[in-house]
């Protein structure tokens, strides 16, 4: 590899494709379709999983056991190591604090805290989960925790 000739050709803003505008363009007359077909014609589209008509792979694959990631909780974790950055000695640390303060995301069901890092403030966190160890720091601290 020669490293001045990595981003030749990598273009930041490219143009976009400007189809039937003439044979001097390179994507005139059938418009980058080719020629006769399904996909040369107007309104020429498929559906998801679609395979030309063959049975299709989720179809001939059997259908075994149950998966509950649709329905499951979205577990949002902060360690307590991040709340002693984040907050000051004698802050009450609740969930739209941590949100207000970008630590975690809006959207989520439970906010639980782990253990990881050390803790010196004393701080009243309101979380919905706690971990055995994060519990021990915060009451070791001084401070609190609530399961709201």
């Amino acid at each position: 590899m020669i490293i001045n000739d990595v981003h030749v050709g990598i273009q930041k803003r490219k143009p976009r494709k400007r189809i039937g505008r003439g044979p001097g363009s390179g994507h005139g007359k059938t418009s980058g379709r080719g020629h006769n077909g399904y996909y040369s014609r107007a309104g020429s589209s498929h559906r998801h999983g679609f395979e030309g008509g063959q049975t299709p792979l989720f179809r001939r694959v059997a259908k075994r056991g149950f998966n509950n990631s649709a329905f499951r909780d979205t577990v949002v974790i902060i360690n307590v190591g991040q709340l002693e950055k984040a907050f000051a000695d004698g802050d009450d640390v609740t969930v739209d604090a941590l949100v207000s303060r970008g630590l975690i995301p809006s959207r989520h069901d439970a906010v639980k805290v782990l253990g990881d890092g050390e803790l010196s403030k004393k701080l009243n966190v309101g979380a919905h989960r706690f971990s055995k160890s994060a519990e021990e720091k915060i009451v070791a601290a001084g401070g609190k925790f609530a399961r709201v």
